[in-house]
């Protein structure tokens, strides 16, 4: 009870952390149900571009039994993240209550192409190739499926149509005594960049789901936007990814961007990271890039300490 207690202080003093996605899972698995749901709903509100929070409402949603309202905040982060495991996982597990196993199928092999060794994914493929190999079974009653699209996006589930479940939408959450659940949860105070320029208001870095690990960003006014901009730039690295394959580029290395305002450099540490270095516009963009250099390497250093 400790961690939510410390969890709901750090939300209370800065309502824009994204805490709150630990703090909302917390509650979900003790079953504070009406709690956690408040969590979500305030999460997803203040963070709307952000895939985690629609992922996180959905669970809650679930357990409260409305899934239909499931459904919605599933699709919602998928369309913020077409490639979210635990939305795909979720929406796949929804599908199969309703017997459409086609698109338990689809979501589940999504979700399998992000995370190609879970075994709670491949579990749940294995289940629904079985039982899609075995003798049709009479269909459900058609008012339990989800109805045709008349757009592009799928249509809620319905009532629940199977009592027996192949699989359940459950994903271990990232833990403290991990080296992502520790950098998540200790970001504010991690020094990844020590001694650097910009260590704690123009370096950020941050993971593919946007949840900042190390460093600072102010704005012109003086104002922490650290979390706020690493949730943008959630999924950042995949789509530059894709947009060089598309181009035939192969892999993105370095992505620059040049304002009045100032200058910035996105570069991949890793390749579960993202560092981004902003500068004003007196600092030339090679200076920057020599600046992003050291800060990658010190960034790998780190990351390496923590494993």
């Amino acid at each position: 009870m400790d961690d939510i207690r410390g969890m709901t202080a750090r939300l209370a003093e800065d309502p824009s952390s994204l805490v709150f996605l630990e703090l909302g899972e917390a509650l979900r698995r003790r079953r504070q149900l009406e709690a956690a749901l408040k969590v979500a709903q305030t999460g997803a509100a203040r963070w709307p571009s952000l895939a985690d929070a629609f992922d996180l409402l959905a669970r809650v949603l679930v357990d409260l039994g409305d899934d239909a309202q499931a459904f919605e905040a599933w699709t919602t982060a998928l369309e913020l993240d077409a490639s979210h495991a635990g939305a795909n996982k979720g929406i796949g597990f929804l599908y199969y209550k309703v017997g459409d196993h086609a698109q338990t199928l689809r979501h589940l092999e999504a979700a399998q192409a992000v995370r190609p060794g879970d075994p709670g994914v491949e579990a749940a493929l294995r289940r629904v190739r079985d039982h899609l190999a075995a003798p049709e079974q009479p269909a459900p009653a058609a008012s339990a499926r989800p109805t045709e699209p008349t757009s592009g996006a799928p249509a809620a589930p319905a009532a629940a149509a199977s009592p027996t479940l192949p699989f359940a939408f459950e994903d271990e959450p990232a833990s403290a005594d991990t080296p992502q659940g520790a950098a998540a949860s200790e970001a504010a105070d991690a020094q990844v960049f020590a001694g650097l320029e910009g260590a704690e208001s123009g370096l950020l870095l941050l993971d593919a789901k946007g949840m900042r690990l190390g460093g600072g960003l102010r704005s012109p006014a003086g104002e922490d936007v650290a979390d706020a901009v690493a949730a943008d730039l959630a999924g950042v690295s995949r789509d530059a990814a894709r947009a060089a394959k598309l181009l035939g580029l192969g892999g993105w290395r370095t992505l620059a961007a040049e304002s009045p305002d100032g200058s910035m450099l996105l570069v991949a540490p890793t390749p579960e990271t993202v560092l981004l270095a902003v500068r004003d516009p007196s600092v030339p963009v090679g200076r920057l890039a020599y600046s992003v250099e050291r800060a990658a390497g010190a960034a790998r250093r780190w990351l390496e300490g923590l494993g």
